[in-house]
């Protein structure tokens, strides 16, 4: 396969071979499964393939791996196995935990906080139960994409039954402080919950200390399959039963559990809570290399999120004068895997949410990139980017009609 020549003696015309080598710098969007994962779904499909909801011995063993994996998820954030639910991911986990608090708290009040940064499995939730006749306070965040406490505090009403902030942000990386907001809270007996998919494995979680009373979690951001997760939500908390159907999850979330999924979330999430002592700091040496390497040279370049409480794994910045999906285009050619704002909308044409909600204009906001690491990404990796980045951007300036003169 050809790619366009990044070299800067290069017509607009001139290709050369694709390097053979891929550095996947997209973690965020998805990882790998890893091989201890599969190993421990495998038996799931041939061996222990029992229904757990049956009473014969098959099915009483597909019932002990499911609580086991229940009990893994349920240690990895400080809380008691009754108290996790399982969801086919992150966002049917946002979905339950928002619509579910509100339709269970409809008589006592109307109104939602959460913040403008949200993953949009939060965001479409809110705006759905806005046209249901619900209101919802979508607080502001500073340059660095942090919600202040004292902006939950001057929302908040006698009618908001729900307080909803997510732990790091998707996109910038930014970790809210999530402690300060609970008790805001909790001070006026307001229940409060955390999308937490970025930041299991990567920044430890415990549900008693940092007040959190629902949170979500994805199995397939820190080695699990893909369409598993789960929902933790704190004993009495008031909410609504997600899916009518069977008495599965203690008759709150009907369906014949994904057991090969479920096993696989509960060693995945096992392994990287064991890991994250180790694995944070080495991914974090990494992103400020990365991030140093960019802001020193390539001119005209911002980093985006805060720049200290971000997570370990998370590098973004926003070009002047160049589209992301260009970028991505270009880097994909030269074997690099990443992304622009969420790989969630990364098919939308329009500027990042999170973006501008920082403060940054439309045009600068649509030439951000992300770059997301994982255990499989070594300091090779990083140079490869700071080799061939700098140059990359250079000639989609040098195409750009948007470029000052200086770039022509």
């Amino acid at each position: 396969m050809k790619y366009l020549c990044v070299e800067p003696g290069c017509s607009m015309n001139t290709t050369v071979n694709r390097r053979s080598r891929l550095v996947y710098m997209d973690h965020a969007a998805t990882t790998p499964v890893r091989p201890e994962v599969i190993e421990e779904m495998l038996p799931c499909f041939t061996e222990r393939f029992g229904n757990p909801s049956s009473v014969y011995a098959l099915a009483r063993e597909a019932r002990v791996t499911l609580e086991k994996a229940r009990r893994q998820v349920a240690d990895a954030i400080g809380a008691n196995p009754k108290e996790i639910y399982f969801t086919s991911g992150g966002t049917e986990a946002d979905n339950w935990a928002i619509k579910g608090v509100a339709a269970a708290n409809r008589k006592k009040g109307d109104h939602i906080i959460t913040s403008a940064i949200e993953h949009h499995a939060v965001i479409h939730t809110c705006q759905s139960l806005e046209k249901q006749g619900y209101r919802v306070t979508y607080l502001p965040v500073d340059e660095f994409g942090r919600v202040d406490p004292a902006s939950v505090e001057e929302a908040i009403t006698d009618k908001t039954i729900l307080v909803s902030v997510m732990t790091a942000n998707n996109e910038i990386g930014t970790i809210q402080p999530v402690a300060e907001i609970a008790k805001v809270a909790h001070d006026h007996g307001v229940p409060f919950h955390t999308d937490a998919v970025q930041a299991i494995g990567a920044i430890p979680i415990d549900v008693d200390n940092m007040g959190i009373d629902l949170l979500s979690l994805s199995g397939h951001k820190f080695g699990g399959p893909k369409g598993t997760g789960a929902l933790y939500i704190r004993d009495k908390t008031r909410i609504g039963t997600f899916m009518d159907g069977g008495a599965q999850e203690r008759g709150r979330r009907a369906g014949t559990e994904n057991v090969p999924g479920i096993v696989g979330l509960g060693k995945a999430i096992e392994l990287a809570v064991a890991e994250m002592p180790e694995k944070s700091p080495r991914l974090a040496a990494m992103r400020d290399r990365l991030i140093k390497g960019i802001l020193e040279t390539i001119p005209e370049t911002r980093l985006n999120g805060h720049p200290t409480e971000r997570l370990p794994n998370n590098v973004n910045v926003a070009f002047r004068y160049v589209e992301g999906e260009s970028i991505l285009l270009m880097l994909d050619a030269l074997g690099i895997a990443a992304s622009t704002g969420s790989a969630c909308t990364s098919a939308s044409l329009e500027p990042s949410h999170v973006l501008v909600a920082c403060g940054l204009p439309h045009e600068e906001a649509h030439g951000s990139l992300r770059l997301t690491l994982g255990s499989r990404n070594t300091e090779e990796d990083v140079d490869y980017v700071l080799e061939v980045l700098p140059r990359v951007i250079e000639r989609l300036r040098r195409m750009s009609p948007l470029s000052p003169e200086r770039y022509a």
